[in-house]
């Protein structure tokens, strides 16, 4: 088995009254790709800026690379780089100006500093505009930029916060390329994303949700974990619609995925035809009903619903809370 590079056990971040990360628990193998996935306020960027040592946890700890982010956050900073999601660029100096900067800061060698440049334009294509100014480059060329400084001491475990978002669809692809080449050379790295058409790309995943660990493993175990069987309905009236199967009782879950729903049932074949019934009865217009493999988008919608009925039993009046 691979050795972990970075040990998370009872992590937790408090404001005042609000629970930001909640007792937070996961392992990442070294070499590894691993994503923390949730939406906006699942405390993503709050764990990244607690295992990067910007910010001390409530209670809890973390160790990577050997070091503990609550008795030595000095120590995490000389393995690790972290890309906030406001990367600290200089926009009045150039793309090469602001690679020489990060040098200076990681103290790279002098004469390391050709080779690692070398490699880093070929992955990031930013050479022929390494003397632009940073403030005049596109939104995804930032992103490369902000990358490529924050690889330039070639650290052995890689913070990355939402590094695509925003960005467009090339530029976003070239991200990836270049952490996933990272990946390869043996480093980790653990990036978070609110896209969960980015989560199949990891090796492993942590699904967060109201900073609560909520589902973790490959995405593939994840998405055979789907109990039951999808049916992808196309039907007028999205969100009146789901509230009426929301009540059928033969269904046990149903979301709006863009132009359709999915809905989950027992039996895609069984239960099928009484919810055609149920919505041709209701006043809407049915199109194609059929059986889909559930992705990450309906693993992570499982996994919400599954938690939030499990929070409101806690909160129910005898429950655990």
């Amino acid at each position: 088995m691979s050795t972990a590079a970075i040990i998370v056990e009872g992590l937790s971040r408090r404001f005042g009254d609000v629970i930001a990360v909640d007792v937070l628990s996961f392992e990442v193998a070294e070499g590894q790709l691993f994503g923390l996935v949730g939406p906006d306020g699942a405390g993503k960027t709050t764990t990244l800026r607690m295992l990067a040592g910007v910010m001390p946890p409530s209670s809890g700890d973390a160790v990577l690379a050997g070091a503990s982010v609550a008795d030595d956050p000095e120590g995490v900073k000389h393995d690790i780089a972290y890309m906030s999601q406001r990367f600290g660029l200089y926009a009045d100096l150039t793309v090469m100006e602001n690679l020489m900067f990060y040098a200076d800061l990681y103290q790279v060698p002098e004469d390391e500093r050709g080779p690692r440049l070398e490699r880093l334009f070929k992955f990031s294509n930013l050479e022929p505009f390494k003397n632009r100014q940073a403030g005049a480059l596109s939104g995804g060329m930032k992103q490369k930029l902000g990358l490529s400084c924050a690889l330039i001491h070639e650290p052995r475990i890689l913070l990355l916060d939402e590094p695509t978002f925003g960005v467009d669809p090339i530029s976003r692809r070239d991200l990836w390329l270049i952490v996933h080449e990272m990946v390869g050379r043996g480093v980790t790295a653990v990036v978070s994303t609110a896209y969960m058409d980015e989560a199949e790309r990891f090796d492993r995943l942590a699904m967060l949700h109201r900073g609560r660990l909520v589902a973790s493993g490959t995405p593939d175990d994840l998405m055979a974990g789907v109990e039951g069987e999808i049916l992808a309905i196309e039907v007028d009236r999205l969100r009146a619609s789901k509230r009426l199967l929301s009540d059928h009782p033969a269904v046990r879950l149903a979301a709006v995925f863009g132009e359709a729903l999915h809905v989950t049932v027992e039996s895609a074949d069984r239960d099928g035809p009484a919810l055609v019934g149920a919505l041709t009865e209701g006043g809407f217009r049915v199109g194609s009903l059929h059986a889909v493999p559930p992705g990450m988008e309906d693993v992570f919608i499982h996994q919400i619903a599954r938690a939030d009925s499990e929070r409101e039993k806690d909160l129910a009046p005898g429950g655990r809370a």
